[in-house]
């Protein structure tokens, strides 16, 4: 199982710099794949996020978020972020020697309670983190 995190998602329902090793990965991929309902919230702030500086038109939202919600429905399970999650990811962010941010945590801890092998991101500081924690990452 790997778990996936929305700078995954958005790369490759979106033209990102990394879409193309990302639509590699993903076409080859015979992992289950999972995230938590979390990268819903997430997948739709980024959606608003470009809309509102011009990187894409409300055309391409619409459609970035169809392809999304069944890439949901057919590839990808989503799995709800529990409390203890929400711990999980409150102990990793308390450390100031981490940069993890607060959604990358939550990420992380998810990945953690799904006893997931591996991660999928684009995010450096999620990488580095999760390679710590013993998840094999899944795009270089």
């Amino acid at each position: 199982m790997v778990y996936v995190d929305t700078s995954v998602l958005v790369a490759l329902l979106l033209k990102e710099p990394r879409s193309s090793d990302v639509a590699r990965w993903y076409a080859a991929c015979q992992d289950d794949l999972v995230s938590a309902m979390w990268c819903v919230t997430e997948f739709a702030s980024a959606l608003s996020i470009k809309r509102r500086t011009g990187q894409i038109v409300e055309e391409e939202a619409q459609t970035a978020w169809q392809r999304f919600e069944r890439l949901c429905a057919n590839d990808l399970q989503l799995v709800p972020v529990e409390p203890a999650t929400f711990h999980r990811a409150t102990v990793l962010a308390l450390d100031a020697g981490s940069d993890l941010r607060a959604g990358d945590a939550l990420h992380l801890a998810a990945a953690l309670d799904v006893k997931a092998k591996g991660m999928a991101t684009l995010d450096e500081v999620l990488a580095k983190y999760a390679r710590r924690l013993k998840l094999k990452l899944a795009i270089r």
